[in-house]
């Protein structure tokens, strides 16, 4: 008869007994332990070579380097990121941790200043704004000047719109 390979089944039991390979197990763990020993021990190599070309590259001078200033993201940014600010007149002004309404707090400051002491250039010394007190005065002389005959038929063709009577052929329309 033919030999058939020897079993751990019991055909005369009505159940199969439940039984345990110890000796897999434990190659499987020790296995494991070691893989991830030598697992452990390169990521630690490997973390001191990357902190080694840190240090290395830092001290180098990259011609490709970003400085400071380009390496934040363009105009808008988000009033949390680094680098949000106003620009004013004595340099840019940095707003990155204060509230939402500091920048037009800050723009507001800078308005009412050009509003009430106008603007010149700092390289010609040219007025540019005037403050509205200045503007008003100067409005008044000029329209003096409107009084004369020239400056009065000027003033008045400036008032005169096209109208939808004439099919857009002359002005007839006067603005109030």
């Amino acid at each position: 008869m033919a030999k058939h390979e020897e079993t751990y089944v019991d055909f005369d039991k009505p159940y199969e007994a439940n039984i345990i390979g110890m000796r897999g197990i434990i190659y499987f763990a020790l296995g494991l332990f070691l893989l991830i020993v030598v697992t452990f021990g390169l990521m630690w190599l490997l973390q001191n070579v990357m902190e080694q070309d840190a240090v290395e590259n830092k001290s180098s001078n990259n011609p490709m380097q970003l400085s400071k200033e380009e390496a934040v993201p363009p105009e808008p940014r988000l009033q949390a990121a680094p680098g949000f600010g106003v620009d004013g007149p004595n340099g840019r002004i940095n707003l990155e941790l204060q509230a939402p309404q500091a920048e037009y707090r800050e723009l507001e400051k800078q308005w009412n200043k050009l509003l009430a002491e106008g603007q010149k250039d700092a390289r010609t010394g040219m007025v540019i704004t005037l403050p509205i007190a200045e503007a008003k005065k100067k409005l008044l002389e000029q329209s003096a000047a409107q009084k004369s005959e020239g400056g009065q038929n000027e003033f008045e063709k400036s008032r005169m719109r096209v109208s939808d009577a004439s099919a857009g052929r002359t002005s007839t329309l006067r603005v109030r």
